[in-house]
Formats: C-alpha cells, structure tokens, sequence
C-alpha cells in the first residue's frame, strides 16, 4: 500500500476525527511529515508519491532522526517530537491495517532519546512585582501589557492558551476564566479580584477595536488581529530585560517562567499537587510532580506582601492611580487646546 494513501488518511480522518486532535497538534506533526516523505525519498531514490508502507523500517527512522541532529542542528527535544508523530501514524497502521502490524510494532518500539532537562527557571515573588512595577501605564499598550502579565502569573497558562482566549471565557461576577488547553480539553480557574478587575478594566476602555475575523478575542494587538504565542512571549521578554540580569535571563524562558512562578507560589503557598495540576493543566500528575524536586526557600515577608498585592482591589493601585489622574490632566488639556 502506498504511504501517501495513508498519510492522506492519517491527516483526514485518524486525527481530527478519531483521536480529536488540536489544530496545534495537526500542524506540528505536518511539518513532521512534510519534512520525513522528503527525507525518505532522496534517502531511498524514490519518488515521494512511490513510498510504500513496507518502506517504514527502523533503519529509515534511525536515519531520519540522525539527519535532523547533525544536518538541521535539531536537540533531543525536537527529534523526540518528531519520533512522536511518526509512532502516531504507526499507531493508526496497526489499528486500521492489521496486515502491517508487525511494521507498526517495529516502529513504536523505538525509544526517546534522553537529554539534560534545564532547571525550572521561575520568578521569586519580589521578582514579579518588579515586573509589574516596571510597566508604564501611559504607554499606548501599557495597560494591555500589564493586563496580559498578571493574568499569565495569576493562571498559570501558556502563552498560547493567553493568545487564544475569547471574551466569553471571562466571568467577571464569578471571577472566573475557562482555559482551553492542550487535547482540547477546558479547565476553569479562579483569578484573583486584581486580576479580575484588570480585564475588565482593559475590555472597557484599551481594547483596540478589532477586525471583524478576530470580535470574539479578548486580547487584540495594534493591529487589530488576535495575539500570538510569539506576541506574548515578546511582551514577557521586554519586561524580563529590564528587571532580571543577563546572566538570570539564561535560565528562563519568557512566557513559560510565569507559568513556572504559578506553580511554585501555589506549592509555597500549600496548595495539593493535585490542585496544581488541574490549575495549569497538565494531563499527567507526573508532569505536576517535577516542582516538588526544587528547592524552594520561602521568603515569607516578601510572600505575604505578594499575597496582600494580590488580593488588593484596582482602587488601592498607585500605578492605576496614577494613570486615571494622567488621562484626566490629557482630557482637560485636549478640551482647552479644542478651546
């Protein structure tokens, strides 16, 4: 049988209809494949179009993984990832074409690569009140950033799950979001009053109007077009630039050490693992468990002030305070100079 026949099969049917795949999902394991059939096809001087799936051998894959190590200059992270799509596909073989388990089987037993995981780079308490300080409010995008910050520490979500937000995830009288994550799958979280209001305050009054394609979006960007991961990251590695040391950036990733920062002030604060784990949305306890390696030294002043920060209402902001009287000084003037 032609692989092409069951690619096409694999794409179409195996994983929007009957695993229920993400889009995020299907357009990482296209690029696998998109990357694979052309590999496999100069490495066995072929067409594309003429690979069969008897051509699906171990050796092939070794070969393709190496190729993306030596010659694509891809980690250990990345072939995995790789591997991951492909054992996908083996597992769509063995279940719809039975005459090809034995093919399939040889595939799904080859291993991950283990590699050297960095340590969890995550912000102190004192270290993200920094960086809530540092956001200037009377910049044209000041509140929006500020907004997009305290909600990515106060959820623990991806930058993705940020981006992709629509308005009705959004409670305010429950003060509550719904999050849609990775599978698919919704959880539902509890904000803070100060986050609360701040979304609220954004929706009201620094919400860019939006292009018609993008109206359910809750966060729009100066062009009017719903965020990307990649805009959000950009927002958390402008404001880690200007409170963390080069050296401390090293150990962080933008966006994900606030999702870290989440969970290691929950586990401080003595919530259970289990909690945890729903809150960020991990799909296996095991992934919740890493925190608990970290060596966590509480500063419990600088905890509690935090703790305080967090559950002040907007009012007690001297940033907000400071804004409302800025744009009243703007609209007094702007009234005098229409004069």
């Amino acid at each position: 049988m032609k692989l092409t026949i069951c690619i096409h099969q694999y794409f179409d049917q195996y994983l929007p209809r009957i695993k229920g795949a993400s889009n995020e999902t299907i357009n990482s394991y296209r690029d696998t494949f998109t990357l694979f059939l052309s590999f496999a096809a100069q490495h066995l001087k072929i067409a594309t179009k003429e690979l069969k799936i008897e051509n699906l051998t171990p050796d092939l894959i070794f070969a393709f993984l190496d190729h993306l190590e030596d010659h694509r200059n891809n980690g250990a992270r990345t072939r995995n990832s790789r591997l991951a799509a492909i054992r996908s596909l083996s597992k769509m073989i063995r279940l719809m074409y039975p005459e090809h388990r034995e093919t399939a089987e040889l595939i799904l037993n080859i291993p991950q690569k283990r590699y050297r995981k960095r340590l969890i780079g995550y912000l102190t308490p004192d270290e993200i009140l920094k960086v809530f300080q540092s956001v200037d409010l009377k910049e044209k995008q000041g509140v929006r950033d500020y907004t997009i910050l305290h909600l990515l520490y106060d959820s623990g979500a991806r930058a993705s799950e940020i981006a992709t937000l629509d308005i009705d995830y959004f409670d305010p009288k429950k003060r509550t979001l719904a999050i849609l994550g990775k599978g698919n799958r919704y959880r539902l979280i509890q904000l803070w009053s100060k986050t609360t209001e701040l979304v609220v305050c954004y929706i009201k009054k620094y919400r860019v109007k939006p292009k018609p394609l993008y109206t359910d979006r809750l966060f729009i960007n100066q062009r009017g077009e719903e965020f990307t991961r990649h805009g959000i990251y950009r927002i958390c590695k402008k404001y880690l630039i200007i409170n963390v040391s080069a050296k401390r950036l090293k150990d962080l990733s933008p966006a994900h050490s606030f999702r870290h920062s989440c969970a290691v002030n929950m586990l401080s604060s003595g919530a259970a693992l289990t909690e945890i784990k729903n809150h960020l949305g991990h799909e296996k306890l095991e992934s919740t468990m890493v925190y608990l390696k970290l060596n966590l030294s509480r500063k419990r002043q600088v905890q509690k002030e935090f703790v305080k920060y967090a559950q002040s209402i907007l009012s007690d902001d001297p940033k907000i305070e400071d804004l409302i009287d800025w744009e009243n000084k703007e609209e007094t003037l702007n009234w005098l100079d229409s004069l």
